[in-house]
């Protein structure tokens, strides 16, 4: 059957991290969300509070500080917004401002996120949008067939190579049932969709000279050890890694001659009747 293409909508959280706490497409919440008390208090410095949505990781994901600068700090406004038109804020953090100006699109009813990193030419990061998603275990991710990927075992920094969509004997691309496991990978690729019973979600990353790549969170209710709950996420990238002092050649996003990294990512869905 065809597919028809619906409106995206999105809600943010300008000051707690710029933090996206809504994407909805054809009546659909594709954000996943848990009661995380820290989240609301947290402060430049905190641990990661992981209280879903999506959230912007910037200048690196694993490592420090946690998740990075941006998650944990308020955005201001950039400028004069009409009701329908552009919403532009933006962050200062140490060594870098990062501005997003979220754009509907009428002809499919996609959002448009345009980043801009501002930092002394050669300032090297990782940023993710790091979108943790409600997805039932029919799930599926669609990458690229044979793309390359790193796997990483949760909690781990060492990674073992594989190529799209398995991994020895795991099948990544499917996101359930729940069997006790955590795993991240990072898979280059510039496009993800996810698949959910008619519904589809499709993150499309744009960045000329840079690496491009999805990262893949693929928590079945395996960590943390103490009180395991079920968590996926779909993270469109610009780096290789996870962590950026493991960032080797090439692995990491880099900010050229003239100051400024610039970057595009286009959210669109679609369900089929």
């Amino acid at each position: 059957m065809v597919s028809t293409s619906v409106p995206v909508s999105v809600g943010t959280d300008p000051r707690h991290g710029g933090r996206w706490t809504s994407l909805r497409a054809g009546g659909r919440e594709w954000l996943w969300h848990r009661a995380e008390p820290r989240r609301a208090g947290a402060v430049p410095g905190d641990p990661f509070a992981d209280a879903g949505g999506l959230e912007e990781c910037v200048p690196t994901v694993r490592g420090l500080p946690d998740h990075g600068d941006a998650w944990s700090r308020a955005w201001a406004p950039g400028g004069p917004e009409a009701p329908a038109g552009p919403v532009t804020h933006t962050v200062e953090c140490p060594g870098f401002r990062l501005t997003r100006t979220l754009t509907g699109r009428a002809a499919d009813g996609a959002v448009i996120a345009d980043y801009r990193l501002s930092a002394a030419p050669g300032y090297r990061f990782v940023w993710a949008a790091h979108a943790l998603l409600e997805v039932s275990p029919q799930g599926r991710v669609a990458l690229p067939g044979g793309s390359a990927g790193r796997l990483y075992p949760d909690g781990g920094a060492a990674w073992t190579p594989f190529a799209w969509p398995r991994a020895g004997d795991t099948a990544l691309d499917r996101l359930g049932p729940d069997d006790g496991t955590a795993l991240g990978a990072v898979v280059d690729a510039g496009q993800a969709t996810v698949h959910d019973g008619p519904d589809r979600l499709r993150f499309t990353l744009e960045a000329e000279g840079q690496p491009v790549s999805v990262a893949l969170w693929r928590n079945l209710r395996g960590f943390p050890e103490e009180a395991p709950y079920r968590s996926i996420g779909v993270e469109p990238m610009l780096g290789r890694v996870f962590d950026l002092a493991a960032a080797g050649e090439g692995d990491a996003a880099h900010v050229p001659a003239s100051g400024e990294a610039v970057w595009r990512l286009t959210v669109t869905a679609a369900t089929t009747p």
